[in-house]
């Protein structure tokens, strides 16, 4: 740490500025070109041009929260570049200061974002993506299908043959559904018929319900103890294990609960699990990123174009980026663990950049 507090208020200053200025490029950027994809989505509708700005401002807060990382490597290495290239950093190095604590202050603000971006907008942003995902889903053509998972088991609606159908169960066990429930309904609402079985296989879209009984509207039973008995539904397995495809709908705060309840109906926790172990390692990603750019930077002894800074750090963002999807996915595939699966990336890029680092402080 920097004894000066000038100093030290100084140089917080001018990286925070620095993010602030990068961040409202990206989201401008973001704005622009996600507005675009709007207005193609809603060409077929008769809707002003105020619903695809507003889902432009509800989605691309979280875009931005995505490739935070990022954007934290590029406004490190904007920011070192600028008290490079200014002189600032001989300065200080006259003052008894070195590159290791020029690099400290930015690293420290780093953490403290990355746990305010956690804690504080992440549950703010979960909520614009439900509410972003809600009012597009509301303009699709096709709303005749639909499933979730609540506290109160599973649930499947879906239209066909002229019938409205809800399904319930209790849980996923293997492929199977515990404790069937399917009500039909016809084209006014009114119930038709009741399905009960204890459970279905739903490996494929032909479900083979087990043991089934067939209740009529009037509570009588017209069929019982139905060996197999099949239906015929728009959700196989693998559809219905993708229900959570969009974890950016989840709140930080909500992970445990949502772990737990996948866990209760016999779902796979491993993609949720994954989604909290990336929030938790957010703040020291950030760091990383801090640390890294000093190495791009402030390691060399020469002034470059900024044309090389900038080709550095494009290539670095999509190195770290496949690096980290890669081991993503073997996390997802039971290669690893999910929680190696999560840090190793990030250890490596942080080991890497602190010998850069220790390095560049002997320059």
């Amino acid at each position: 740490m920097i004894r000066s507090s000038i100093v030290n208020y100084y140089i917080s200053k001018e990286f925070l500025k620095v993010v602030l200025n990068t961040s409202l490029i990206f989201f401008c950027l973001g704005f622009v070109l996600n507005l675009f994809e709007e207005i193609n989505f809603f060409k077929d509708y008769e809707v002003g041009i105020e619903v695809p700005i507003y889902l432009s401002l509800l989605f691309v807060p979280n875009l931005l929260f995505n490739m935070f990382p990022f954007l934290i490597l590029l406004s490190g290495i904007w920011y070192f570049l600028k008290i490079k290239r200014n002189d600032e950093i001989i300065a200080l190095k006259v003052s008894g200061v070195s590159n290791l604590s020029v690099i400290f202050i930015p690293s420290i603000l780093s953490l403290i974002i990355g746990i305010i971006f956690i804690a504080g907008f992440n549950p703010i942003i979960s909520v614009m993506v439900k509410k972003y995902e809600n009012i597009k889903g509301s303009y699709e053509r096709d709303q005749e299908y639909l499933a979730a998972i609540t506290v109160n088991g599973i649930w499947i609606k879906e239209r066909k043959h002229g019938k409205n159908n809800l399904i319930r169960a209790n849980k996923l066990q293997g492929q199977n559904l515990i404790n069937l429930s399917i009500y039909q309904f016809d084209n006014n609402n009114d119930f038709v018929k009741r399905i009960e079985a204890n459970s279905a296989d739903i490996s494929s879209l032909h479900w083979k319900i087990k043991d089934a009984k067939i209740i009529e509207k009037d509570g009588e039973t017209s069929f019982e103890n139905i060996k197999v008995y099949t239906y015929k539904s728009m959700y196989d397995i693998k559809k219905i294990k993708s229900l959570y495809s969009n974890l950016d709908t989840v709140s930080f705060w909500s992970l445990d609960n949502e772990i737990e309840l996948l866990e209760n109906r016999g779902y796979s926790s491993r993609d949720m699990r994954a989604k909290l172990q990336q929030s938790l390692a957010f703040p020291c990603f950030l760091v990383s990123m801090i640390l890294l750019s000093g190495v791009f930077t402030l390691s060399s002894g020469f002034k470059q174009n900024n044309w090389n800074y900038i080709f550095l750090a494009i290539i670095s963002s999509v190195l770290i980026f496949y690096f980290v999807r890669f081991s993503s996915a073997l996390g997802k595939t039971d290669k690893l663990p999910v929680e190696i699966s999560v840090w190793m990336p990030i250890l490596i890029i942080f080991i890497f950049s602190a010998v850069g680092i220790l390095h560049a402080n002997q320059k």
